[in-house]
């Protein structure tokens, strides 16, 4: 995946020369979902969502500012701590970036300390109830912070972020903090890796342990092309679903003529048949941008 400060997804003239073309929103749609699922008898997941669009157009011009903050957290703790260890995680959050996110784009210093901000008030009262073992609550984080054509991502734990575009199809944009893939990081052949029994078990997450021990992955993107992205719970997302399924279920959403609101029914629903072993939440934002066109040359 590119750093920020180059394209995402290129956008370049044929020929010899080689440009990319500066790009601008040109639209920003968002949407959350969630359901418990068809084994599970409540539901540990929690979801924020802040859009905010702002239009300025004349007969001259039509200029789009669009921003916005998307969490999805999967908690887990025993019954009931799991859900009100996400949502003070959402709300943490939420609460941290309308102060520290008036003006300018967070980089990853304000972010990383948003997530162990989050991370500690979670540590706190676990210490505070004297918890132990299975009895800490804690919670997966996936964060999404858009400004027009910016994006930046991160995430805690194995909850997931993917992109879909027409150019590049389905990315996985985080890779999951869980015993199998740290050992295939490691070198371990990946079928090995995830014979041993504990394969799926977090190597990290938000509240049973101190800051010392959360790492966040953190991404910064520039989008060149419009572009939808999935937050989603491993509820979700387990089973290759969206490797195997996004050309179906995601893919046609790319298109503003395509319902969000029917596009998510239809994604939980096939989740549910599909997987429904776990609570199932999915939040979708869709970005479309265009070439940036000066006033002048109207």
């Amino acid at each position: 995946m590119t750093p920020y400060g180059k394209s995402f997804l290129g956008n370049h003239l044929s020929g010899d020369a080689t440009a990319v073309l500066p790009m601008e929103l040109a639209s920003l749609t968002a949407l959350g979902g969630t359901d418990r699922g068809r084994q599970r008898d409540h539901n540990e997941d929690s979801f924020g969502m802040n859009t905010q669009v702002n239009i300025r157009q004349t007969n001259h011009s039509k200029v789009v500012d669009g921003r916005g903050l998307y969490i999805v957290c999967d908690g887990m703790g025993g019954h009931a701590a799991g859900e009100v260890a996400s949502k003070m995680a959402v709300e943490t959050l939420e609460e941290f970036f309308a102060e520290n996110w008036r003006k300018d784009f967070p980089d990853e210093e304000t972010i990383l300390k948003g997530i162990l901000l989050a991370n500690q008030n979670l540590f706190d009262v676990n210490q505070k109830n004297a918890s132990s073992g299975s009895g800490r609550m804690g919670t997966t984080l996936v964060l999404m912070l858009v400004d027009k054509t910016k994006v930046a991502v991160a995430h805690v734990g194995y909850s997931r972020i993917y992109a879909i575009s027409r150019k590049q199809g389905v990315q996985q944009l985080t890779i999951d903090h869980e015993v199998g893939q740290r050992a295939i990081q490691n070198g371990v052949d990946p079928k090995l890796a995830y014979a041993r029994p504990d394969a799926y078990q977090l190597t990290q997450a938000l509240g049973p342990h101190n800051n010392k021990y959360v790492q966040p992955d953190i991404l910064f993107l520039e989008l060149a092309e419009d572009s939808l992205f999935l937050l989603c719970s491993d509820g979700l997302c387990d089973n290759d679903l969206v490797e195997d399924h996004w050309e179906t279920y995601l893919l046609p959403l790319l298109k503003s003529s395509q319902s969000l609101n029917k596009g998510m029914i239809r994604l939980i629903d096939f989740a549910n048949n599909y997987n429904g072993h776990d609570n199932i939440t999915a939040v979708f934002i869709r970005l479309k941008i265009r070439p940036k066109v000066n006033s002048q040359d109207w």
